[in-house]
């Protein structure tokens, strides 16, 4: 299979703070979680947080505590749960993903670090300045999701050549929906094909979401980077079977779970990054010195057993682009 890498860009950094207000009220210091998604959802992303911090000398009720905040797909609640954190004297802030969530914790505190793991562009977002100085107390893992959005539309094109009605999927409550929908929009022009968008808040409002891309006889469906979207991954993969909808993703995770196709960055990788970021925080380390980072990679990942599923013959000429073929 062919690998393509992409280069990695390095931001400069924020100005920040060593993380001893937390000693002072425990034998440990303490990393506020905060995340919009839910517990359960998210199993897989701790763990890899977890193995980030453990490569930084640091694991949970030995020699560091976590306090986690899970507003279980309640953007509304994110304010208060990031308020709870700063009360019980954190060391640092880590974001569990989510755009919506890196400004709350950003609108909560100027003073304790923040570390987020998101996939939109955080200057666009207005969670740092630039990304050679971020500026303020904050710096992270970001996945730059919205650049590939042409290219995931070309990849549809190149599979589902008739497909003349392109579904995305959006969260309304991401900060980042009506520009995407925007991109999408143009994406879909770009390439002569019509774009319908639908829309789930929750994840009870995925299966209405189907049918309406059903409705509308839409030819593929793309799923837009969204945290409640990738902590129900099974759900819409299984969603994405039982309608016979052509699904195309971005992480890897939901193509290994049965979906159809992805482009995108190693989610696994950025939450461990993460990890790492946090764990150097600890250690003393400013934001300044940690420079918000971009995935070095993005890979193409094909599910033939789910093509033949629904029918699809994968062109060779896209099979010798990918980076993964499932069989």
């Amino acid at each position: 299979m062919k690998r393509r890498e992409f280069i990695a860009l390095f931001g400069g950094a924020a100005v920040g703070w060593p993380f001893a207000a937390g000693a002072q009220q425990s034998a440990m210091p303490v990393i506020g979680w905060l995340s919009v998604a839910s517990a359960d959802g998210m199993r897989g992303r701790v763990a890899d947080f977890h193995e980030g911090l453990k490569q930084q000398g640091f694991v949970e009720h030995q020699n560091v505590l976590i306090e986690y905040q899970w507003a279980n797909e309640q953007s509304e609640l994110l304010p208060r749960l990031a308020v709870e954190l700063i009360s019980r004297r954190v060391s640092v802030i880590a974001v569990g993903g989510g755009t919506v969530t890196a400004l709350a914790a950003k609108a909560s505190t100027a003073a304790i670090p923040i570390v987020f793991a998101i996939a939109a562009d955080p200057v666009r977002a207005g969670l740092v300045e630039s990304l050679g100085r971020p500026g303020g107390n904050i710096t992270g893992i970001v996945g730059f999701t919205d650049q590939l959005i042409t290219k995931r539309l070309e990849v549809v094109g190149q599979l589902l050549p008739n497909a003349s009605v392109i579904g995305a999927l959006l969260n309304p409550s991401n900060p980042n929906s009506q520009r995407r929908a925007s991109d999408l929009r143009a994406a879909a022009a770009a390439i002569g094909r019509q774009l319908f968008i639908v829309q789930a808040n929750h994840s009870d409002e995925l299966e209405r979401a189907f049918e309406s891309a059903i409705e509308r006889r839409i030819g593929a469906l793309v799923i837009q980077n969204d945290i409640v979207f990738q902590s129900e991954q099974d759900r819409i993969v299984g969603l994405a079977s039982r309608y016979h909808v052509p699904t195309i993703y971005e992480t890897r995770g939901h193509v290994v779970a049965g979906g159809l196709l992805s482009y995108g960055a190693s989610i696994s990788e950025r939450f461990r990054l993460l990890g790492q970021y946090t764990g150097k925080i600890l250690q003393g380390h400013k934001p300044a010195d940690l420079p918000v980072m971009q995935p070095t990679k993005f890979d193409l990942v094909i599910n033939l057993r789910t093509a033949k599923a629904l029918g699809l013959e994968v062109p060779p000429s896209l099979l010798a682009l990918a980076d993964e073929v499932i069989e």
